[in-house]
């Protein structure tokens, strides 16, 4: 849709980078140790867990001291602040500079629809924009064309590895045996 970034916001997203950049990765405890734990952080509950004490020399847990800058927080990515939308009224407060909504997800077919049409006509971003109609189409064409040029072997081909011919030709050749 709209491809300008605010300059505030990309400096908000510079700083919480940075920060990111200082945070250290948060370990599982014990996870160096034995493969059988992953590194994924699970909060530490022992009595005499090393970890939750913050024991010198043991890894970091996460606190609110290591929180990104104020100003960052809620930001997406793309530098806009995130808005929720449940119909197209809403769209038209929406600062099409600084924000960008993303349709909720209880929000239907239809409603999504006028939502991202009515996005377009203001120019706002939509973080979440459905599948256009042309794509959909374009994927059910190849799922016929792919339906149509795979045969459907028959079952009991698969286990023995023969077809349907190969079968008939052994019925008659024994058929002639007899």
């Amino acid at each position: 849709m709209t491809d300008k970034k605010p300059q505030l916001q990309r400096n908000a997203l510079k700083t919480r980078e940075r920060a990111r950049n200082k945070k250290p990765a948060f370990l599982r405890q014990e996870s160096w140790r034995d493969a059988k734990f992953s590194e994924s952080w699970r909060r530490p509950r022992g009595l005499d867990n090393k970890i939750r004490q913050k024991v010198k020399g043991w890894p970091a847990a996460p606190s609110t001291g290591y929180k990104g800058p104020k100003f960052a927080r809620g930001l997406h990515p793309s530098g806009y602040r995130e808005v929720l939308v449940y119909n197209a009224e809403e769209v038209a407060a929406i600062d099409a500079s600084t924000q960008a909504i993303r349709i909720a997800h209880t929000v239907g077919k239809r409603k999504r629809a006028l939502i991202v049409a009515e996005a377009e006509k203001l120019q706002v971003t939509v973080l979440n924009a459905p599948f256009t109609e042309e794509t959909t189409e374009a994927e059910a064409e190849a799922e016929q064309e792919t339906e149509e040029t795979s045969e459907k072997p028959d079952k009991k081909a698969k286990k023995t590895g023969k077809t349907k011919e190969d079968k008939s030709k052994n019925k008659k050749s024994k058929e002639k045996k007899k």
